[in-house]
């Protein structure tokens, strides 16, 4: 086997999925972090603290020029921030606060040398509108116990559920890992990847990303 050009700090199967579409070649080595938020912080630094806390947390030995990659993913209702529901109940109470409404979700991702240590994050704020599900939709679908391990208890990939309408951001950075913001943080540090990643990620996830070209362009697009 090759050796890997990236080492995804995440147990996450989704960002796992994800970055295999980019075509580098990596290995996984999750990492356990504090994850509690400072007092009154808001949510693009809550992320983002956390996906350099989670890259630097990544235990040697760790092979000369390779990266380390964190992510982290919170749902935000203003600056109400919804992790993952502790049981069914949280998850429900979950699905109903957000039923109907527009949230936000936020990603920042967090790249490192291993060599250098130099590092290079990057966020992305996606404005997620649900739609509005009815009570057996929700018992339904948190019985399936899918939210469990999701932040905000829901995921927006979802088949059954769908509980999101008329989105127009980033789907990857929803899931957990916007790719068109690590291809152009890749691109800072010198890394190219070898496909086209955009092109590859919305046909994997049947969706027409109307905000990708712009951020590969540099621009601050959800």
């Amino acid at each position: 086997m090759s050796t890997p050009i990236l080492i995804l700090a995440s147990i996450s199967p989704r960002r796992r999925e994800l970055l295999a579409l980019t075509g580098w070649t990596f290995a996984v080595r999750p990492v356990t972090i504090d994850e509690t938020p400072l007092p009154e912080e808001a949510p693009d630094r809550y992320v983002a603290r956390l996906a350099l806390a989670k890259g630097k947390a990544v235990a040697p030995p760790i092979h000369a020029g390779g990266l380390i990659l964190g992510a982290d993913t919170i749902v935000a209702d203003g600056q109400e921030l919804l992790g993952k529901p502790n049981g069914l109940e949280q998850a429900t109470a979950m699905l109903r606060q957000l039923r109907g409404r527009t949230h936000q979700v936020y990603t920042a991702i967090a790249v490192i040398e291993t060599g250098g240590g130099r590092a290079a994050v990057d966020r992305c704020c996606s404005q997620v509108p649900m739609r509005a599900y009815a009570e057996a939709e929700i018992a339904a679908y948190v019985a399936t116990g899918d939210p469990l391990d999701k932040a905000g208890a829901y995921a927006i990939q979802h088949g059954g559920f769908h509980p999101v309408e008329d989105f127009s951001g980033c789907f990857a950075s929803v899931m957990g890992l916007p790719l068109c913001h690590l291809v152009r943080t890749m691109h800072k540090l010198g890394t190219t990847p070898p496909v086209d990643v955009a092109a590859a990620c919305q046909a994997s996830l049947e969706y027409n990303c109307p905000v990708s070209s712009g951020i590969l362009r540099g621009e601050d697009l959800g």
